[in-house]
Parts: C-alpha cells; structure tokens; sequence
C-alpha cells in the first residue's frame, strides 16, 4: 500500500467527527468560546433542530484581524499560557472547534475588539477560508453557522428529528448556564420557545438560577453542600432522597466550571444516595467539583465531556462523605411535594362515578340518611350531643371514642387520641407537643397512618415504614459500633477472572476487608475468597466477586458488598419493624414521631418513599373554600 499525505480538507473532516458530533456540539463549543472571551450576555438562535441555522452571539473582548485569521486555523488558540496542556484554567483550549465547525457547514465569523474603530468578518465555506473583511459589529463576536453538514452528508442523514436536535441543544445551553448564573443566557428560534435566563449577582444568584433551569420543587427540597478536603472543593445542592427522578440526566455536575458528564462521578452520586433510594431512581443534584487544573485531565476526549482525576479516590470519598452528611443532618425532612400531591388528590375532579348530576352538580342518593325536606334546627350544631346514627334510628346512642377505638373493625379502623383509663378520664392533649416539627399524634386510621397535629397544619405519618427506617438505622448503628462479623470459608472458594479484573480486584482489597469480604490472589487469573461478611452467608460468592469486577471495570469502584449487606439489614428491619395493622397507643405514636425527629435519613423509608407527608391549614381551608 502507498502512504500519502491526506489533504488539509480531509484532515479538517476528521476532525470535525470528533469534535462535531450533532448540532448541540457547535453550540457547546461556540458558548464555550464565548465564555471564555468574558461574555456577559450570549444570545442562541436555532433553525432546523440547528441543522438549519446555528448563531451565537456575545459581549466578549471580541478580536482584530489578524487573531480572527488565525482563530479559523487548526490548533491556533488564546487559552493556553506557555504550551502547558496541564494547565487549564479555561473551556476550550484545543483549538479545533472553529475550522471543524468551518470544514462541515458554511460559518461566518464576525468580531470586534473593544478598541477596533469597527469588526472584522471571516467566511469559510466547508473548509475553504475566505478573506477577512470589514463589517457593521459592536464589540463582541457573532459566529453564524449554516447547512450543517452539506460536506458530509452521510453524517448529516445519521442525525435524529428536529425536535430531538433542539432538545438536545437546550440542554447543552442550561448546562453551562447552570455553571454560570453570572452570565446572562437567552436561546430563541423558529424551532423552539424562547428562553431567557438573567444574569445574577451576590448571594442567592445560583439558587435563583437552579430554580429556572431545574425548578422550584427542587429548591424546596433541595440540601446545601459545601466540603473540603485536601485541597479538592465541593459546592452545590443535591435533592432529598424523596425528591428522585427516573434517569440521571437531571443529575448536574461541573468541573471547575465545565459540564460534564463523568462516570466516576456519577457513581460516587449513586453510592452516596444507596442507603436511602431504590436502584432504579436517580438523585437530582447540582454540584461543582473545584481542583488543581495540574491535579485533573480534561484532555482525555474531544468533546471534553469526560475528564480524569490524578486522585479518583480523594474526589469520590468528598463526594460521598459530603452527601451523605447532608443528608444525615437533614433528619427527619421529605419532600414539599408530597403535601401537594395530597392535596391535589382529595380535591374533587369529579363526582363518584354511578352520580347522577344536575346543572347546579352533585344530586345525592336516596335513602333515609339523606332528608332534604327534613326541617332544619335552630340550635348550632353540638358534635359532642350528636347522634353516631341517623335520627330515626331508635338504637342511636352518642360516639364514643375509647369504645370506638377497641371495636372499631371496618376498613376505616382508627384509634383516638388522647385515649380513657378505666375510671373513663380524658387524659388531657400535649399542646406542647404541637410545636415539634411533626407534631402531636390525634389518631391511627387504618390500623397504619398515623394522623399528628401541628400548630399550622397537620402530619400523616406511614407508621411501619417510619418504624422500619427507625429499626434499619439502629441496626446499621450497632453494626458500625461492633464491626462487620466474618464468616471464615472452610474451603476458601476460588474464582477463575481475568488478569485485568483480578488486578482490579486486588487493588481494592483493603475497601473490601472493611465490609468483611478477604480476597487474595489465587496465580495469574483467580482469587480466593477467605472470608465473607457473616450477614450474608455463603451463598453465591462467585456471582459475588464477579459482579464487584464488572463494577470496578465500569465506575472505578463498588459498593456492591456494603450495598448487600444494607439490604440484608433493611430485611431484617422490615421484619422487625411496626407491622401494618397493629393499633399503637397514643403514647406509642407520639413516642415514634420523636424518634423520627431525632433519626436521621427517617423523612424516607429504606426504598426512597417519604414516611410522612405535612397539609399546611392554610391549604386544607382552601380545599373547604375558607380561603
């Protein structure tokens, strides 16, 4: 075969592939650029799902002729200071985007330096680079991309619908407005509605730009974060464990500054929440990860969605540690939505089905419980006189609750608080106990819920998930207290893995010795498992270990066997908990909202589910229409 040197258009083309995957790439790169050129407004216009028309436009320093020249030319950039690829203290440094961009689509570039007396504009027609000539610009830089990939069609038919590209790019757009809420972001087109994110400035800019981007739900259940260690800092908010999504993709996370979308990092994420959300939901966080550029890799792909710590293990340990204080210290907090969508369910939609209706709504049943031409009493309505049975019924007699609460068998059995003694006293209400943050306990409904009164509102708190949480975090506590108990293997059990996945087993060994399971090396492709935690006994060891090797090979790391033992212990505490249907006393409900408050991780149950969820007064008057 003859070697030949290929073409600079052909190079340009390759690329292009590399570093332009969709439309959302250009923008990603164009906004990148305008960052890094100290923009405080960029406005986005798309056409076509971008395929069409892709402009971005920004305030920044902008630049003169000669640099805008350069700036269309392979490997030429402003970003690094002395040739140090290890030192990156901005966005882009590689200075492929622009004739990638330029190679694949028709763009022209325009840009004015603040002290130009007018801008510059370069054209470059897939790949073939005009001359610079003088245009009307204020200062920054405009970057207008057309026809995207007419040079290269077969990648132009591989790309998804309009709708898909669009989507695409305004998630790319609130990505980097998320790492920047001091930069105004605006992104409009014939393609999409418009959005427009306002620049923020001092204390409160970042909530108030999370809030746009990711909602107000999530700032209302949302936990600070701000941890140090070793010089690695980490900043943001992650969500309560209630508050969980069906994918990772609301899950934000920036290094120093740069979106990314890392698996180690998402993994330390799903570590960190194991214990308190099932495995098939995913955290919603906003987070920054600030290190030493000289202690980070971000050249480790083209689009620089992945980067490479020099210290995985320092980053993951923060990351983990820090959440999982959080969420400690929140206690015994859920989720805010879990009122509303209460709420939103006892509203009336609609009358019962089999209703009739009438113009003016609801037309009652016919029956002897409903009189509507019964005379009305002038006397106010007395419930502690009122009858438990219709009127006409000669057997009626007055409620009684302590009877009520030992007889009660129907689907709505519910148990009354204060309860009587014997001599048949009231024992008087807690008032004090209403100023907790759960509240007094009033009642039990369905031999399971229990309903407490606050000052403003009231709880109805799930008793036996509640209690289960309770019991798994004593479990979890004693354990740590005493140690993880080993099961010494008679026969030390040996799997056969490949030299790569033992090496990465054998790497991690001391992680694993602390949860009880010892590997040792067992020749070139085996290791020999000596001792297992004794929770889980001697079951399948091999899956075992081999399920922790395809963890190390795909996240770095595994928490599979701490993660078994946690559910060995939230077994243990399901069977040991509060079952469902069992009456408390009021003393022992009041008793189990105070050791709710005290637990932590006790506002969700061992899958995830809130345990309690609060109704505010103000939002039951409404329901009433007292508001």
């Amino acid at each position: 075969m003859i070697v030949r040197r290929l073409s600079d258009t052909t190079v340009d083309r390759i690329a292009a592939g590399e570093v332009i995957e969709r439309p959302a790439s250009v923008v990603k790169e164009l906004v990148e650029n305008a960052l890094d050129a100290g923009a405080s407004r960029i406005e986005v216009v798309t056409a076509g799902g971008g395929k069409t028309l892709i402009r971005v436009s920004d305030d920044g320093v902008g630049m003169v002729r000669d640099d805008l020249a350069l700036a269309v030319q392979r490997h030429c950039t402003s970003k690094l200071s002395d040739d140090d690829i290890f030192l990156i203290e901005s966005l882009g440094f590689r200075g492929e985007a622009l004739p990638s961009i330029g190679a694949v689509a028709r763009m022209t570039l325009a840009s004015r330096h603040a002290e130009e007396p007018h801008g510059w504009e370069i054209a470059i027609d897939g790949g073939l680079v005009g001359e610079a000539r003088p245009a009307p610009i204020t200062r920054g830089t405009r970057v207008e991309v057309r026809d995207l990939f007419f040079a290269t069609p077969a990648r132009l038919k591989f790309l998804k619908s309009d709708r898909a590209e669009t989507a695409a790019i305004t998630e790319v757009v609130k990505r980097l407005a998320l790492a920047r809420p001091d930069v105004r972001f605006s992104l409009a087109g014939a393609d999409r509605a418009s959005l427009d994110w306002p620049a923020g400035r001092g204390e409160g800019a970042d909530l108030a730009r999370i809030a746009a981007i990711v909602g107000d739900d999530f700032v209302d259940n949302a936990l600070p974060i701000d941890a140090e260690r070793e010089g690695v800092r980490l900043t943001g908010w992650v969500g309560l464990p209630t508050h969980h999504r069906a994918s990772s993709v609301h899950q934000y996370l920036t290094v120093n500054g740069r979106p990314v979308r890392d698996k180690m990092l998402f993994g330390a994420i799903r570590g960190a929440y194991a214990d308190v959300m099932s495995s098939d939901r995913h955290a919603v966080v906003v987070l920054d990860v600030r290190v030493p550029p000289h202690e980070v890799d971000v050249n480790v792909h083209p689009t620089k969605a992945d980067v490479r710590f020099r210290d995985s293990a320092l980053v993951r340990g923060l990351l983990v540690g820090a959440v999982r204080q959080a969420l400690a210290a929140s206690g015994h907090r859920a989720t805010t939505t879990g009122g509303a969508a209460t709420l939103a369910a006892l509203r009336t939609a609609a009358a019962p089905a089999g209703v009739p209706l009438t113009r003016s709504g609801w037309t009652p049943p016919a029956g002897p419980a409903w009189r509507p031409d019964a005379p009305r009493s002038s006397q106010p309505f007395d419930w502690r006189t009122a009858p438990s049975r219709p009127d006409n019924d000669p057997g009626a007699a007055p409620f009684d609750a302590a009877r009520f609460a030992e007889t009660a068998a129907s689907p709505f059995d519910a148990v009354i608080a204060p309860s009587a003694d014997a001599r048949g006293h009231t024992a008087p209400l807690d008032e004090t106990a209403e100023a907790r943050p759960l509240g007094a306990a009033r009642a039990q409904i369905h031999a399971n819920y229990i309903v407490a009164q606050t000052r403003d509102g009231l709880v109805i708190v799930d008793a036996h998930a509640a209690h289960e949480r309770l019991t798994y975090e004593k479990l979890k506590r004693q354990m740590g207290e005493t140690g993880v108990a080993r099961q010494m293997l008679l026969i030390p059990e040996v799997v056969e893995l490949p030299e790569e996945d033992v090496a990465r087993l054998l790497s991690c060994a001391e992680d694993f010795e602390k949860v009880g399971l010892t590997l040792e090396s067992f020749g070139g492709g085996a290791v020999a498992v000596r001792e297992v935690p004794a929770i889980l006994g001697t079951g399948d060891v091999a899956g075992l270990v081999r399920d922790l090797a395809d963890d190390l090979a795909e996240w770095d790391s595994s928490d599979r066997v701490g993660r078994h033992v946690d559910e060995v212990l939230a077994t243990m505490a399901c069977h040991g908990s509060v079952r469902s249907g069992r009456r408390l006393r009021p003393e022992e409900m009041d008793a189990l909202l105070r050791e709710m408050e005290a637990t932590p991780n006790s506002g969700q149950c061992n899958h995830g589910r809130p345990t309690w969820v609060e109704l505010k007064l103000t939002d039951i008057e409404r329901l009433f229409g007292r508001r």
